[in-house]
């Protein structure tokens, strides 16, 4: 690879996601998701980026987290059950090995030290100061986003406003950091929004690639504001993961979806598209780690022959941002860590330029504002996903539910006059009408992923809503804070949450 200086700029943006999970189901839904996704990506890409900061490098990456993974990362609950779920993977790796699967038993138990010892050393007491260490070193610039991921387009303009700002002020209380840039939770976006951010003090935002008609070489301020939409270059992208192609599938690769019941290990690779499991070859890491080589070489190219060829169509340096969800990384391709730890060595040495979404902000890699239309990254790259008839029913709940908490938030607002002390039976409300409305219920339901845990989570929390707001609206104070105090023992994330900073009700703008 040439190391001759390329125009432009590459920005690789990660998306760190998933629904509150703690106390609502452990296997095979439930807290299950987020150990599996803590021990395959966050430990190893965590790692790979200590390694790279250690070695002097910096500006690596835009790293989302949203408020409802971090609060979980940090929570006491899900860090005792990650500390016995990495030992349990030791114990099943050693089944393998006993059972007759050396080789497997001997590689998974190599990574379920690995991972044990790494999260004894730095993970034990909370995510924060992992992520502070990472922001101090000037790793990688963090992006924020709503409390619990709504679909913002969707979404009251009250309660949008107040999953942002409490988002963002989240982010400070935990990581020393308000963040600047957000990713917006599935990319939606309805025109106004943008006036929001501006207020919150969000100066750029993540959109998918058709959103900005495919012209994803230069950020965009959004309609009047100075608010800048930058989008994913699909073509870059999707060379790692597509729909239908990308690495992951390549054939030395660690199969993810056939497993080794007696112990939950995967034991196969890819192998082929049309081999069945129980055909599949057994996984060969030093075969994998060859597939990985070529894979470095090939995005690096494809960024070199991007950056090169746009910047040349627009008369000046261009962007490229390659945007996708950490759990990419480990989680669904195993050899995800290693790919990104090779790509963000090999990127400068091949004369690229790396930065995170605020650098290409600060360094003018902005063009002319757009008139963004409704848009997100889902399915057709419209809003189908979270508002389609198959989830008609779940758009009708989240309208009641918001309608109702407003209504009652309003109403012991009045009646005390202002609210001056905290009232934890309004924070409790609003608590659970965030959980109703987190755009993962929508999202399993139209892919038919767990579609029953989906509706069962949203009607939950729509039910606490209803009880505690009835017992409110009875003048029964006593059950009011009974039922709060119940409902927060499994829904209590968010302490710092405060009902007060709602707006009132005039503020009906977006």
């Amino acid at each position: 690879m040439s190391r001759q200086e390329v125009p432009g700029q590459f920005t690789l943006v990660l998306h760190s996601h998933l629904p509150w999970l703690a106390h609502h189901g452990r296997w095979p839904v439930g807290e299950e998701w987020l150990y599996q996704s803590w021990a395959a990506s966050y430990l190893p890409v965590v790692d790979v980026l200590r390694t790279l900061a250690a070695e002097g490098r910096s500006h690596l990456l835009s790293l989302g987290i949203t408020p409802v993974l971090a609060a979980q990362l940090d929570d006491p609950h899900c860090l005792a059950g990650m500390h016995h779920w990495l030992g349990n993977w030791q114990l099943r790796a050693d089944e393998a090995a006993m059972a007759g699967n050396i080789a497997l038993g001997r590689h998974e138990h190599r990574l379920a030290a690995a991972a044990l010892a790494e999260f004894e050393q730095h993970w034990r007491h909370g995510a924060a100061p992992v992520w502070r260490q990472l922001i101090d070193a000037e790793a990688i610039e963090l992006l924020g986003g709503p409390l619990a991921h709504p679909f913002q387009p969707l979404l009251h303009p009250r309660l949008r406003a107040f999953q942002l700002d409490e988002g963002l002020v989240d982010a400070r209380h935990r990581w020393g950091h308000t963040p600047t840039g957000i990713w917006a939770p599935e990319c939606g976006y309805t025109p106004g929004m943008e006036t929001g951010y501006a207020a919150a003090g969000v100066t750029h935002f993540m959109v998918d690639g058709p959103a900005l008609r495919g012209d994803t070489t230069l950020g965009r301020p959004v309609r009047e504001s100075d608010v800048v939409a930058f989008g994913r270059d699909l073509q870059v992208s999707y060379r790692v993961w597509s729909p239908k192609s990308g690495y992951p599938g390549q054939s030395s690769y660690r199969d993810f979806h056939h497993y080794d019941h007696a112990t939950g290990l995967k034991p196969a690779r890819v192998t082929g598209k049309t081999v069945a499991g129980p055909d599949k070859a057994p996984y060969d890491p030093e075969l994998a780690a060859g597939a990985v080589v070529r894979d470095v070489d090939d995005f690096v190219r494809t960024v070199r022959e991007r950056l090169i060829e746009e910047s040349a169509r627009i008369g000046r340096p261009a962007l490229v941002v390659a945007a996708f969800d950490t759990e990419l990384f480990g989680h669904w391709w195993h050899e995800g860590p290693q790919w990104l730890a090779q790509v963000l060595r090999a990127l400068p040495e091949a004369g690229v330029t790396v930065g995170t979404l605020a650098d290409a902000r600060m360094r003018g890699f902005v063009g002319e504002p757009v008139p963004l239309a409704d848009s997100s990254w889902g399915s057709g790259k419209d809003w189908r996903v979270w508002a389609g008839d198959q989830v008609k029913d779940l758009v009708d709940l989240n309208d009641d539910i918001v309608r109702l908490t407003l209504d009652t938030v309003d109403k012991m607002r009045a009646a005390d006059g202002g609210a001056a002390l905290r009232d934890p039976v309004a924070d409790q409300l609003l608590r659970e009408a965030i959980l109703t409305v987190s755009s993962d219920w929508a999202f399993m339901v139209s892919k038919d992923s767990a579609a029953g845990y989906a509706r069962d989570r949203a009607h939950r929390h729509a039910h606490a809503v209803r009880e505690i707001a009835a017992a409110v609206g009875a003048g029964q104070v006593a059950k009011a804070h009974q039922l709060a105090a119940g409902w927060g023992a499994a829904d209590g994330f968010f302490p710092s949450l405060d009902a007060r900073r709602l707006a009132i009700a005039d503020r009906d703008s977006a």
